[in-house]
């Protein structure tokens, strides 16, 4: 789990290796195959639509992200990948895609209702007629940000082969639905560690079924796990929601 959001380039270089490869991967690839022209809104360094492109998908594939940082790895590993700085005050798609996906948790960086509705409706507009839009959050029931100990540590090996260790840490007293916390980055790469502060939005179902409503979608689908396991509200560690344009 690392922010997404990732101002530094030496820290975006990071991010693939952080968050490798995985069952989430796998499930929106699926999904990606089958849609002629996709958008991924924070797509961060791109690693799903490079996969794609890498899988045989020969249809418009669009990336949308806010860092530049993210960006500039995406753009040297996919250049026939459309790669679009910024987000929907910045880029008026009207009915051009197929699917939107929204993946590695990024829609828990929406902390406001007033920013999910800015996105949704940019996602929206974008989209065709029964477009889909795909995305997760984790499922505020499982308390994940429990397991955010700086006890627990991350190693991943840098680009340049050297040693980097991560830690989490939740700061203060979780107070409604947002939780802060901090990443320490440990290596030799670095004089002195380097610290990262972020906030999720932890939303219970019934508050993203309701905001995609009022956004003119409705929920097709809804899983616990990435192996479309039917969600449980009390356990389950995911809401993955698959949502059309009404």
């Amino acid at each position: 789990m690392v922010d997404r959001s990732f101002a530094d380039l030496e820290l975006a270089r990071l991010y693939d290796a952080l968050n490798p490869w995985g069952p989430c991967d796998d499930f929106y690839l699926d999904l990606v195959m089958t849609a002629p022209a996709v958008l991924d809104v924070g797509c961060g360094t791109g690693r799903l639509l490079r996969g794609a492109r890498a899988a045989g998908h020969t249809g418009r594939l669009t990336g949308l992200d806010p860092a530049a940082a993210m960006l500039v790895q995406a753009r040297g590993a996919a250049p026939d990948v459309e790669w679009v700085l910024g987000d929907f005050e910045s880029s008026r798609w009207r009915a051009e895609f197929e699917l939107a996906v929204m993946t590695g948790h990024a829609f828990q960086e929406l902390l406001g209702d007033e920013d999910v509705r800015r996105v949704l409706a940019g996602v929206r507009q974008a989209l065709a007629p029964r477009g889909r839009f795909v995305f997760e959050t984790r499922n505020p029931a499982a308390r994940a940000w429990e397991e955010w100990t700086p006890e627990r540590v991350h190693g991943v090996a840098g680009p340049d082969g050297s040693a980097v260790e991560v830690r989490h840490e939740v700061v203060g007293p979780v107070r409604g639905d947002r939780v802060t916390f901090t990443e320490t980055f440990v290596g030799a790469r670095w004089e002195r560690a380097r610290v990262s502060r972020s906030t999720l939005r932890f939303l219970a179902a019934e508050g993203v079924d309701a905001l995609l409503g009022a956004a003119g979608f409705r929920v097709v689908a809804r899983y616990g796990d990435w192996g479309r396991g039917v969600f449980v509200p009390g356990s389950s560690r995911e809401i993955v929601t698959v949502a059309e344009v009404v």
